[in-house]
């Protein structure tokens, strides 16, 4: 069989990918195609909108299959003239790919067909839409009808946002005669998701549910584009719910385009917004999507072929779809500046040494020039990979991403974090399930035998006997929170490194008199609480609590409008931990000639984050600084390091440790005091290790005086140890990353008690 795939993108790329899988195809021609590389493929010089030259192509070299990517050519007509011509070709017609050709005639559809949608007005004029925008006192989502490749939409927040989206796509003509109609639409809130679906025109056979990440910047920020990304399947559509979207989305458009006498044959994706009414209809696309076929391609087990010849046949019903059962993630690449202006011809580097760790990576925006591979798009490349878990799949995708370089490529980093610290455990979220479905997997996780009773009951009970029958037992708990770093997580929309930072903190905390963790309660409280975002928090307090053997008992979620502002999240925790009471460590055999070690940070850990974001605030968190190497906002959350294993190696090669400090609130002036007896102090050499670039830059940007930075941030060390000159090398010996910094001496009461 000699297929034909029209289209240049990474969702050509991936269909070529999965059609030369099939032992029914002998050759595949891909029009115009692109740089990357297909087994029995070759790329062929016509445009995907040229419908006269692929109609002579298909015809001249014998094509048995046309498969049509992109939505332009079937909004034109492509499917009816190759019909026509009596050639096979997989595809709606054009009177079918209104459903996405117009958003107008879309968006009236499903009012007729009674699906599920947010209502909406469609007009012809800028003059008549601007009035109409008095009407709106919520955020409004301004459209354009027709197609502008995924970049017509325009969510605004204020009336000032929406004119200006207006203006853009009527008066300046943006996306040409795709602004002669524009709808304005009411706001859906929830969490959003896609399902794509095979059909004959008369039967509907779901996909796999695929999360799709329209906007450009990580936390859901920036312009829409085409797609920068996402994953399959999503956690956020379990089975019921695709059957629910299945029965009052998907079957009545394809029965409403039957009795239209347009039947839709081919594939349905439809946007979904899963808001607390049920799923709801953001838009109808008439095609495989982009990204979300190179999500799902490399998870469909059977033959591509098959479905789509079953399709075309009338006989979806005999043919089993079946699909891998695991992750799949997939972040896309693209030239700087996109979706607006951007540079070609960019060489790319690092493609091998991905595609060592990447399962595939799909090529969208490239070509060929020689051996060398450039970029010739916005979109540039579609590297996924997959995994057991989502968080595996999504370590892995990053991983790879990381070996890919080429001049101005961006890309998100959030993908798939908000799902993947609860998706882990493999939670199926029926409809009527919130936070604490999405939380109970997670939390159950870390539980121990000695658990009696858990989550459900805000708190929980622990027994002791156990610890009791071998120690001397003494409890010893502590309290604290996150703080500001909340704003940098919901700034960027990634909330399951906060779970880490607190639980990492109050084990810090118990960790300096010398305990050991034992039971952790979480307390989450906003203005509104978003279930998807609760469990993600408190599935990284999880991951964090099974890291330390400690079990996550219990917590609390509170919902306090009018407390905190939209769009905010506090997060607090209580640690109860154990030691036995001639192990308590509280510094009391401290003398003057002690030596102080410290452990690196990982960062800024949980304090100095209000003047943290203070000193950047004129920048973007995605902003590349040459000093991090990274974007800011990643660096700025970086997990708080826990140091129990450290001191714990420390314990066991008999390490005698007089005093511990964890270096928090306050840095090492106040922090340090608080475990030296009277009349001593402590000597620190601000010169024994290397300060990171990211306390230097907020040095230099904010003007902070050398001192006040270590009465502020931990400089790079998180944690003080005090042992006696003896001991400092079987310390060292068992933590080779334990530095000496400084010494304690002998204090009068006057003058500094740390010296810097």
């Amino acid at each position: 069989m000699h297929v034909l795939v029209v289209g240049s993108g990474g969702r050509e790329h991936a269909l070529a990918w999965k059609l030369s899988q099939s032992q029914r195809v002998t050759h595949i021609s891909i029009a115009p195609g692109n740089g990357g590389k297909v087994a029995k493929a070759e790329n062929v010089p016509i445009a995907a909108n040229d419908i006269a030259a692929l109609l002579d192509f298909a015809r001249r070299e014998a094509v048995d299959l046309t498969v049509v990517g992109p939505e332009a050519p079937l909004v034109g007509g492509i499917v009816d003239t190759f019909q026509d011509a009596g050639l096979t070709i997989f595809g709606p017609s054009a009177a079918a790919a209104r459903l996405e050709g117009s958003k107008a005639f879309a968006k009236t559809f499903m009012l007729e067909e009674g699906i599920p949608t947010a209502p909406a007005e469609i007009y012809d004029s800028y003059e008549a839409a601007r009035a109409a925008l008095g009407h709106y006192r919520g955020p409004v989502v301004v459209k354009a009808s027709g197609l502008a490749a995924g970049k017509g939409v325009f969510v605004c927040s204020t009336p000032v946002e929406a004119e200006a989206a207006l203006r853009r796509i009527m008066v300046e003509r943006a996306f040409g005669k795709a602004g002669d109609r524009v709808l304005l639409e009411q706001r859906l809130s929830g969490e959003e998701t896609s399902l794509l679906a095979f059909t004959d025109g008369t039967m509907v056979v779901p996909m796999l549910p695929a999360r799709d990440y329209k906007r450009a910047y990580d936390g859901d920020t920036g312009p829409n584009t085409g797609g920068m990304g996402g994953y399959a399947p999503s956690p956020f559509l379990s089975p019921v719910l695709v059957e629910r979207v299945r029965e009052q989305i998907l079957q009545p458009a394809v029965d409403g385009m039957r009795r239209r006498g347009t039947p839709f044959v081919g594939v349905l994706y439809a946007g979904l917004m899963l808001t607390e009414e049920g799923p709801q209809v953001l838009e109808f696309n008439a095609r495989f999507g982009d990204p979300e076929t190179q999500l799902l391609l490399p998870l469909l087990k059977t033959d591509l072929v098959d479905i789509l010849m079953a399709c075309l046949e009338g006989r979806l019903g005999s043919v089993p779809v079946q699909w891998e059962n695991c992750y799949n993630v997939g972040v896309v690449l693209a030239s700087g500046g996109y979706p607006g202006p951007y540079e070609r011809g960019k060489p790319i580097t690092g493609l091998a040494e991905a595609a060592k760790i990447a399962d595939a990576i799909f090529h969208a925006g490239t070509k060929r020039e020689g051996e060398t591979v450039v970029t010739a798009g916005g979109r540039v490349l579609t590297v996924t990979a997959r995994g057991q878990t989502l968080s595996e799949a999504r370590a892995r995708v990053y991983e790879a991403v990381e070996h890919i370089q080429f001049e101005g490529m961006h890309y998100r980093r959030d993908i798939a974090a908000a799902a993947s610290a609860y998706a882990v455990a493999g939670v199926d979220i029926d409809a009527g399930e919130t936070a604490v479905a999405l939380m109970r997997d997670a939390v159950r996780q870390t539980y121990t035998p000695d658990v009696l009773t858990g989550i459900g009951a805000f708190g929980g009970s622990l027994s002791v006997q156990r610890l009791a029958a071998d120690h001397d037992l003494v409890l010893v708990s502590t309290i604290d929170g996150v703080g500001t770093k909340t704003m940098i997580a919901e700034a960027l929309g990634i909330y399951d490194t906060v779970g880490h930072d607190i639980v990492n903190h109050c084990v810090n905390d118990i960790l300096v008199q010398g305990a050991q963790p034992l039971m952790f309660l979480d307390y989450v409280a906003a203005a509104h609480l978003d279930p998807a975002k609760v469990a993600a928090i408190v599935g990284g307090c999880a991951e964090a609590c099974r890291a330390v053997g400690c079990v996550l008992i219990g917590g609390e979620t509170a919902e306090m409008p009018g407390v905190y502002h939209d769009n905010s999240f506090d997060l607090v925790g209580t640690m109860v931990g154990w030691a036995d009471r001639k192990a308590l460590v509280d510094g009391r055999t401290v003398q003057a000639g002690d030596v102080c070690l410290g452990l690196p940070s990982s960062g800024l850990h949980t304090n100095g984050y209000s003047l943290a974001r203070r000193v950047f605030a004129d920048l973007s968190w995605d902003t590349v600084l040459p000093e991090l190497g990274k974007p800011l906002g990643q660096v700025l959350l970086t997990p708080h390091r826990a140091y129990l294993h450290e001191v714990k190696a420390l314990w066991d090669n008999g390490v005698t440790i007089k005093g511990m400090i964890h270096i928090t609130g306050g840095a090492f002036v106040e922090n340090i005091p608080r475990v030296l007896p009277e009349g001593l102090g402590a000597r620190i050499e601000r010169t024994a290790w290397q300060v990171p670039p990211i306390f230097r830059l907020i040095q230099e940007r904010g003007h902070v005086a050398e001192l006040e930075m270590y009465r502020v941030f931990n400089m790079g060390i998180g944690f003080v140890l005090i042992v006696s000159p003896g001991e400092v090398n079987r310390a060292q010996t068992a933590v080779p990353e334990l530095k000496v910094i400084g010494d304690i001496v002998p204090w009068d009461g006057t003058g500094p008690r740390v010296l810097l």
